[in-house]
């Protein structure tokens, strides 16, 4: 046996261990707290409320978050707001994007690193947050920076990211996305090339924002589950009047969530209030809906908090609510505590051991 496998091997036997039984400090009925982890949320640097004014710390400890998921906007200078979202404005010059997220992801650290938040860096690291221990995955929407030759996985792996979306609002040369008229065939060679760049640094990939089409093409290719970190599943009634929703475009359809469920991944749930309604109550039940179609051990949350209108949620205190109420309605401790935070962590960590040296 490698000294690399046995290592992995251990790296996995000790975040399953703690996924069972954290160390921490226990109830008088000697049950660990629950944990909440989000796939994607957001916070920005411009705008009415910046992230100055919303200091991640004090929100994720409101709710019990210890593994959260900051989702930087790899095509945010190159994007306007558009009826029904954003809308592609100009392109990027060759590197420009890369740029854009050395810098941005400068400005996250430097948040991060004024609250005593540190970054998911290594499998290790996700077992301090299964334990209780307050982590931040930092993410990147929309792969825009690795147009290029797809090296630059690699600088945004030394960069401290570790799950890389691959596409977004903007089109790249990765693949189709779900909000323009397709003309790539899905998932391009360059794209292939990505989805084994990202396997092979040890970088989560997501799908969210893909065509059909491109999510089982990376199926194909990927070596370890994926997850689509935020949205819904195609065939939900809107929750408020709303005539041709334009959220519509960005759902994902059931069987390929089965798919991606099929292939060990994870489907996050948004809050956005126009599809699973605005309160707690309602987003439980998209939320079980959800668990019951797929299983228990492929749903989390993915709220795309601080990046929705009438959100559902708005704070990690009130995803503390979502958790507290699928309790109270009879969903076991262990279903909870997967769809709460082991889910992600379990996925985050299969990709972060299989990074090949």
């Amino acid at each position: 046996m490698q000294p690399m496998a046995l290592n992995r091997r251990r790296a996995m036997a000790g975040v399953a261990a703690l996924a069972v039984c954290p160390r921490s400090a226990v109830s008088a009925a000697g049950t660990p707290p629950v944990y909440i982890a989000d796939m994607h949320a957001h916070l920005f640097f411009v705008g009415p409320k910046p992230a100055s004014t919303q200091p991640l710390a004090a929100n994720m400890s409101g709710g019990r978050a210890t593994l959260v998921s900051w989702a930087l906007v790899g095509d945010q200078p190159w994007l306007k707001i558009a009826p029904g979202g954003f809308a592609p404005n100009g392109k990027p010059a060759r590197g420009e994007a890369t740029v854009w997220l050395k810098a941005e992801a400068d400005r996250a650290k430097a948040h991060l690193s004024g609250q005593g938040l540190p970054l998911v860096l290594t499998a290790s690291d996700v077992a301090k947050a299964l334990s209780g221990k307050p982590h931040v995955v930092l993410s990147v929407e929309g792969a825009t920076f690795a147009d290029v030759d797809g090296g630059e996985l690699k600088a945004a792996y030394d960069l401290g990211i570790r799950h890389v979306q691959l596409v977004h609002f903007l089109e790249n040369r990765i693949g189709d996305v779900q909000t323009a008229a397709a003309h790539l065939g899905g998932l391009t060679d360059h794209g292939r090339a990505v989805v084994e760049a990202c396997n092979r640094h040890g970088l989560l990939i997501d799908l969210a924002h893909c065509t059909e089409r491109a999510v089982d093409q990376v199926l194909e290719v990927s070596k370890v589950p994926v997850v689509w970190s935020h949205s819904s599943l195609a065939g939900w009634k809107a929750l408020l009047p709303i005539a041709q929703p334009a959220f519509a475009r960005r759902q994902l359809s059931s069987s390929a969530a089965a798919r991606i469920a099929g292939k060990g991944g994870v489907v996050g749930l948004w809050a956005l209030g126009a599809d699973v309604g605005t309160t707690v109550e309602s987003y439980t039940d998209r939320l079980l809906e959800l668990a019951d179609r797929l299983g228990d051990d492929h749903v989390a949350f993915g709220t795309d908090m601080n990046a929705l209108s009438r959100p559902a949620l708005s704070s990690y205190a009130d995803l503390r609510r979502v958790v507290d109420l699928m309790l109270k309605r009879g969903r076991s401790d262990a279903s909870v505590r997967k769809i709460a935070i082991e889910n992600y962590a379990r996925v985050l960590t299969t990709a972060l051991v299989a990074k090949v040296s």
